[in-house]
């Protein structure tokens, strides 16, 4: 099978690298094109100049972007994806971007007789390296079952929700899960540090109860170790948090957590931690930052 790569970020990268160890014929396409000649070079790989070039005769054409803005800009026009693909190819974006776009894509990719999947991931670089994904599919069935085949060689799971626009919802769900629970776990240590507790000892047994969590196992350490320079960065979660806000906004959702948590993470941006970690939360407690919180108290 012929796949066509878009975006070679620090997830896209190692997922074609997966698609062209898998021996299915990949060509990659990156807006820096130095990234873009460097997987070529690693991979023994095609690269091709623009959009329309990459996607010429693939059957499945796959994106992972920034924004809603970055997808249009790859997608759309004469030098576009779509301009490129021929009737009956699969359009798979694996941005984490708006349901609405989604939609907008599938009338898109309906107009042009090609079919398309949302397909957000989760697992972060480090799931995407060692091809141990989780992905959230919005879409029909017949395209889910074509595409299988691509999943399988950069995910552990892959699972199809319901219609155009399901995979990015439930991605919204993931992020605002996530977002809670780290900031629990800030706090949670923080606390243990302040009553005089060894917080690595606390983790070692509190983590083997109903506190456990992905987080804690894989960020606890690197939170005590004062160690935020790697993994999803902060500027991204905020972006991904501005999406489930606003779709909270249109459908009625309340979200009073997550709102003071993507405040929180605003904090952490402010202090020049745009690029750390998410787990970097804990960076406001431990070196002081002010918590709205408390000083609306009484």
């Amino acid at each position: 099978m012929r796949v066509t790569f878009i975006g070679l970020g620090v997830m896209g990268y190692p997922m074609a690298g997966h698609l062209a160890a898998s021996r299915f014929d990949v060509c990659v396409f990156n807006r820096t094109a130095a990234r873009a000649a460097a997987w070529a070079d690693e991979h023994a790989g095609r690269r091709a100049a623009t959009p329309r070039e990459a996607a010429a005769d693939a059957a499945v054409v796959c994106c992972c972007v920034g924004n809603d803005d970055d997808v249009r800009a790859v997608l759309y026009g004469d030098d576009g994806a779509l301009a490129g693909m021929r009737k009956g190819a699969i359009l798979v974006d694996h941005t984490t971007a708006s349901a609405n776009l989604a939609r907008e894509l599938e009338e898109a990719c309906r107009e042009r007789d090609l079919a398309f999947l949302d397909a957000p991931v989760s697992g972060g670089q480090a799931g995407a390296e060692k091809g141990q994904l989780t992905i959230m599919v919005g879409g029909a069935a017949s395209t889910f079952d074509a595409v299988q085949p691509v999943f399988d060689t950069y995910a552990r799971a892959a699972r199809l929700l319901g219609p155009a626009g399901s995979g990015q919802l439930a991605k919204m769900v993931n992020q605002v899960c996530i977002a809670g629970i780290l900031q629990g776990l800030a706090e949670g240590l923080h606390l243990a540090r302040r009553v005089g507790l060894d917080a690595t000892a606390v983790v070692d047994v509190i983590s083997k109860g109903a506190a456990q969590s992905w987080q804690m196992e894989n960020r606890s350490a690197s939170m005590l170790d004062d160690h935020f320079d790697f993994g999803f960065a902060v500027d991204w979660m905020r972006k991904d948090l501005a999406i489930a806000l606003d779709e909270a906004r249109r459908s009625g959702a309340r979200l009073p957590l997550t709102a003071l948590v993507d405040q929180f993470y605003a904090d952490v941006q402010a202090s020049g931690g745009g690029r750390w970690d998410t787990s970097s939360l804990f960076t406001r407690l431990e070196r002081g930052a002010p918590d709205p919180g408390f000083e609306r108290a009484p």
